[in-house]
């Protein structure tokens, strides 16, 4: 992708400025920070508070409850259509825009169903043998799926196209400062919306009736989605128009046809770069996530910690992560590169990883304090890095289908990551004598990873991968004239 502010003039062969584009500036970035808060926010939402109510105040069985919850997951394919489409239809004259509002109007809509759809279900299932399986509850069980289902379809649409646009505002040389900031307004998010959650849910006790209970959800799930909307509206509003440089990148925006799914999906398998960063982003999230499932309860049984003390862990998690999207967009990455960066990433998890599977063996949980820290830092390295190469990876023609093929490889991958977490502790439990050495092999496993990793990522690379998928966009556009 052409990162430059200057276009080609068809005459002279020089290149000329546009002069209505403008490069972005700080305080824009951290406007469009706003959006990913909002996204954490609502995942406080989903997996925290709808993730409890569900399995402990209603009594869902927990399997079901977790297929529900990863139905977002599920549909992330849609990511590469929605780039797409995103790349070639413009929505009331914005390619990027006016999709992450559509998609987060749905998102905030289909979450305060959801809740809705939950109570129902509760209502029916409501037994006291236990959960029971009956033609309502399958039906309100088939619904909220349903509602998820559209919940994930408006997380990808919005995602993607906001990820779209931060490729098209973004130029080489600002780009890992753009990653950095914008995402660590993730873990922003995560504390605000920790805090308003729990101020809304304050009157909650364990002796709370279910009128009491569904009062304060329901106001919960009014406010904080309605807050999340005007978060991304605040975001991007004027963004593209100004700092957009996509018509001066893309040579389709004068076309009067535009390139299609099938024709983009040519463009994305035409290098053998695509399959290798695919690869390499889904080994490297896998061995990033893989600790999600197991940290907690690793706190709880090898540490004696109780469940608050254990919940707290995830500040010294984000800490570390907070720290290092600063210090690595704007000091590390302009200095190293991102790959090296990127690889450094890796060794540096993979390094973190075995000092947390090693903190058991000490029972100290000062130690285990100390590794997440580490591990934060680790993790906020390697994904500003990765990130800014992820953005590079993309062709302005395109952008929005490459973004969303990336962006379905994190999901898919986290999703797997979790499972394998489970799965692995479990039949470590059953093989090994100790829990330390059971919940250290899950560790060691992601240090492994990390390692393999690095042998993808060693391999791709950036300038073959842009000729080769400019050669493809200049013969899907020759083909299309014949």
């Amino acid at each position: 992708m052409a990162t430059s502010n200057f276009l080609p003039d068809p005459e002279s062969g020089q290149s000329i400025k546009p002069e209505s584009v403008q490069r972005v500036n700080l305080v824009t970035v951290f406007r469009l920070g706003l959006f990913q808060m909002g996204l954490s926010m609502m995942s406080i939402l989903t997996l925290g508070v709808l993730n409890r109510v569900m399995i402990q105040e209603i009594a869902i069985p927990a399997t079901l409850v977790a297929l529900v919850l990863a139905l977002p997951a599920f549909v992330s394919p849609s990511r590469i259509w929605f780039g797409q489409i995103s790349d070639a239809k413009p929505l009331w004259g914005y390619h990027r825009t006016a999709y992450v509002w559509v998609g987060a109007a749905i998102f905030a809509i289909a979450s305060f169903f959801a809740v809705q759809v939950i109570w129902q279900l509760n209502s029916v299932a409501n037994s006291s043998s236990g959960w029971v399986w009956t033609t309502e509850t399958i039906g309100w069980t088939s619904l909220l799926a349903l509602v998820f289902a559209i919940y994930g379809l408006a997380i990808c649409a919005s995602g993607t196209s906001f990820a779209a646009l931060l490729v098209d505002i973004s130029e080489e040389d600002n780009r890992s400062q753009v990653v950095g900031i914008v995402w660590s307004m993730l873990m922003v998010g995560i504390i605000v919306g920790a805090i308003i959650s729990s101020s809304l849910l304050k009157q909650l006790t364990p002796e709370a009736n279910a009128v009491t209970l569904q009062a304060a959800v329901n106001r919960l799930f009014m406010i904080v989605p309605a807050i999340v909307f005007g978060l991304s509206i605040v975001a991007t509003v004027g963004v593209e128009k100004k700092y957009s440089l996509y018509k001066s990148r893309s040579t389709l925006v004068n076309r009067e046809d535009s390139i299609t799914l099938g024709a983009a999906w040519k463009i994305l398998t035409a290098s053998p770069q695509t399959a290798l960063f695919f690869t390499f982003l889904v080994v490297m999230s896998i061995s990033l996530f893989m600790q999600d499932p197991v940290v907690e309860p690793y706190a709880g049984q090898v540490f004696k910690m109780p469940l608050a003390e254990s919940t707290r862990l995830n500040v010294f998690y984000g800490i570390g992560i907070l720290i290092a999207y600063g210090v690595t967009g704007f000091f590390v990455v302009p200095r190293l590169g991102k790959r090296r960066t990127a690889r450094l990433g890796c060794v540096l998890v993979a390094f973190a990883a075995l000092m947390l599977g090693a903190s058991g063996f000490s029972a100290n949980p000062a130690f285990l304090k100390f590794g997440l820290v580490i591990f934060g830092l680790a993790t906020g390295f390697l994904t500003t890095a990765a990130i800014s190469l992820m953005l590079d990876l993309t062709v302005a023609e395109t952008a929005g289908t490459f973004i969303g093929a990336w962006g379905l490889a994190q999901s898919l991958a986290r999703g797997l990551a979790i499972v394998i977490g489970g799965a692995v502790l479990d039949v470590s439990k059953r093989l090994l004598p100790t829990l330390e050495l059971a919940y250290a092999s899950v560790f060691v496993l992601e240090a492994v990873g990390m390692v393999l990793s690095i042998w993808f990522l060693n391999r791709v690379n950036v300038t073959e991968f842009q000729t080769t998928t400019k050669q493809a966009i200049a013969s899907v556009l020759e083909s299309d004239l014949d």
